[in-house]
Order: structure tokens, then sequence, then C-alpha cells
């Protein structure tokens, strides 16, 4: 295959791809409505519905206004060879494979990352402000971004930097051996990450004694969950938007609770909340995310293999010879499509699995607790709830909120 027909195929994808959230994004507008649905009644009152389509309209104009600035962005790099002239940049720096590759995306990172400060500030200090969700002080702000820039380049960096090696040594059983070292570092990081990396940006203290420990104590034990890890967490530092998760393996799993749900909910919705994370592991759905995901990279490291070495993929980008980290990008573009139908079927598995927990937590505490805190948590966090059934396959990772009362019921009818 030539270059230029390569480049095509590239934009091609990327328009697509643009065109394909617009219409996924239109098809959800049309559901939205001035006046409350009658299945929203009971959920939503007149006034917090309204304000509910106007966060999602507001959120809406403002996703096409950064996916437009990017799209616009990434085709005026492709265009007028900003790619190609990044890595001719870094070749004269250093002739090294893995620090040219550090190199170039690391200054492609930080450049985008800088050029979308702005829509950050205003997604944050503007529309969450304005909706009365955003905590986040300028401080916190500017020492979240230094923090995550810090984070990226060593992990990012000493993740690349591995890739690239293994590949100059490898050669044939690149793909194998890359998997077998990104999939430790999966594991590692699922059993982990909570302990090493939530503690630079959060606060995690173990849950006091009294009322709600002693209640999630006692429905631990009636199920068989061994639970010595519950932590409460300062998300209030950041926003008023509640959640809750499950996180780590073994040993190592924990339950964290966001200070705002503890504030927001009763206990006994608090522990119906917790009986959903808790069925997530009685029903090995943590497991199989993780197994999943090992998968999915396994199928994308093999695909890479079988192209990354064809120097068309550089020069497809406008470089003069070939190079990994040239390759890297031309077969991350051309991975979309194949990305977006992997996602499409993560998201239905995942969707399923919520209904299985939320079927543990109705079956073996109680479905109206649950039902209880998930409206307040829908209504709290303004979510839209009449979303499009294609926006939900794509998009969503959650069963909308009505589907979800709708098994609960059943669940109680049935006992």
């Amino acid at each position: 295959m030539q270059p230029n027909t390569l480049f095509t195929i590239i934009i091609v994808i990327i328009v697509a791809d643009y065109l394909w959230e617009r219409i996924l994004d239109y098809l959800n507008s049309t559901r939205w409505s001035d006046k409350l649905p009658d299945e929203l009644k009971g959920i939503y009152d007149e006034e917090k519905y309204r304000k509910s389509q106007q966060y999602d309209k507001e959120k809406q104009r403002f996703s096409f206004i950064t996916d437009t600035f990017s799209f616009i962005l990434i085709l005026l790099m492709l265009f007028l060879g900003g790619f190609a002239f990044i890595d001719q940049i870094v070749r004269d720096i250093t002739e090294n494979p893995i620090w040219m590759a550090i190199l170039f995306f690391g200054i492609i990172g930080l450049a985008a990352d800088i050029l979308a400060l702005p829509f950050s500030i205003y997604g944050t200090f503007v529309i969450e402000q304005k909706y009365g969700f955003n905590k986040t002080t300028p401080k916190t702000f500017v020492f979240d971004k230094l923090k995550g820039w810090l984070l990226g380049g060593i992990l990012g960096g000493g993740i690349l930097a591995l890739i690239v090696w293994i590949y100059t040594s490898t050669g044939e059983w690149f793909w194998l051996i890359t998997w077998i070292a990104l999939g430790g570092f999966m594991v590692f990081m699922s059993m982990f990450y909570s302990n090493l990396i939530v503690p630079l940006f959060n606060k995690q203290t173990p849950l006091e004694e009294g009322d709600l420990r002693n209640a999630i104590e006692d429905f631990a034990s009636k199920v068989g969950f061994k639970l010595k890890n519950i932590y409460v967490m300062d998300g209030s530092k950041r926003s008023t938007k509640a959640n809750a998760y499950f996180t780590g393996l073994g040993p190592k799993k924990r339950i964290v609770l966001f200070d705002t749900l503890i504030d927001k909910h009763s206990n006994d919705e608090l522990v119906a909340v917790l009986a959903h994370e808790i069925g997530h592991y009685k029903l090995k759905h943590t497991t199989l995310g993780v197994l999943l995901s090992l998968v999915q990279t396994g199928i994308m490291l093999y695909i890479l293999s079988l192209f990354i070495g064809n120097p068309v993929l550089s020069q497809a980008l406008g470089a003069e010879e070939g190079s990994f980290h040239m390759g890297l990008l031309a077969f991350g573009l051309l991975y979309s499509p194949i990305s977006l139908l992997l996602g499409w079927l993560m998201n239905m598995v995942s969707r399923k699995n919520e209904y299985a927990a939320d079927h543990f937590a109705g079956n073996k505490y109680k479905a109206e607790a649950l039902i209880i805190a998930l409206k307040k948590l829908s209504v709290d966090n303004l979510s839209n709830l009449r979303p499009h059934p294609l926006y939900v396959a794509f998009y969503y990772s959650h069963p909308p909120l009505l589907k979800r009362i709708g098994a609960l019921k059943r669940i109680e009818q049935d006992t």
C-alpha cells in the first residue's frame, strides 16, 4: 500500500469518527423535553428536571466545541506535516529509539494538554460551578495538573520505554512479551491503584466506628465477603457529586465511599450501594473485567505486531523514514474503528454486570433501599434519565436509571 493511500484512509477514519459522535449527540438531543415526562415523575420535580436538561444541553454544546477543536487540530497536524516536523525535531536531538519515542509523545501530549487547558478551566470553573458541582479551588486545579503531568511522564514514559526496548530486542516475539509485561502491570495497578495513585490526589481515611460501619460489616459477613478495608475519600475537595467504588484484588480489595455520598444518604441506602459493589466481587465481575482488558490488550498488540515494522505507516504521516513512534501513532489512528467496536462490546458486558450486581443487592439486601439511593444519585448529579438507546450502547457502562429501577422492582415482586 502506498503512503498516500494510507494517509487517505487515516483521514477518512478521523472524519467518520467525528461525524459518528455528532450523530450520537443529535440522537440523544431528540430525547430532551421541556416538560417533565410522565415516567420521570416521582424522581425529578419540574424545576430540577429543567435544570438537568439545561445541564445536559450545556455539556453537549461544550463537548461539540472541544471535539471540533481537537478534530481541526489533528487534521491540521496531518495535512501540514506537524507530526513529521516533531519527528524531525526529536531525530535532531537523539538517535536512540527509546528517547525518540519518549520525546515525540511527550511533546505531543504536553502540547495537546496545554492547548486543552482553557477548555478544562471553563468546564470546571464555569459549567460545573454554574450548576453547583464544582468545589475545586484554583490551587487544587493547578496542583492536580502538575501531578498529572509528572505521573504521566513517569508511568507513561516508563511504559513506552519498556515497549520500545522489547520491540528492538525481541523481534517477532514483541507482541507476546509486551502483552505479558503490560498484563503484569495492569494486574498490579488493579491491586494497588487505590494505595499508590489515589493518595496523590485524595485523602482516604478508614471509615470510623459506628452504626454505618457495623451495618456494612454485618452485611459483608452475612454474604461471606471478607472485608477489612472500608475507606472514606474526600471527594468534596473537587465536586459535590457522589460516588462509591470497589477496587483491588484478593487481600488488597477495598471499598471506597465518597464523603459526599455519606452526607446525602441514609445508612440503609449506603449499605444497599455497597451491597451492589460487593455483588460485583462475589459475581467475579472484577476478575472478568481484568481478563477482558488483558484480552483486548493482547488483540491490539498482536495486530500492532503485524504492521509496526512497515515504514509505510511512518511515511503516511510525512516522515522520510520509518520509526517505531511514528508507526505507533499511525496505528493508533487506524485502530480507532476496532477500538470503537471493542468499546461497544465492553459497555454491553458492563451493563449486563451492573444488572447482575443490582440483582445481588436486591436479593441479599433491600431492593427498595437501592432504588432510593440510585434516584438520589441521579437527581443530585442532574443525570439525563432518557438517553437515546444508541447513545447508551456506545457511551454507557451502566444501564439508564429507569431500566435499573424496573429490574429492581421485579426483584421486589418476586420476593
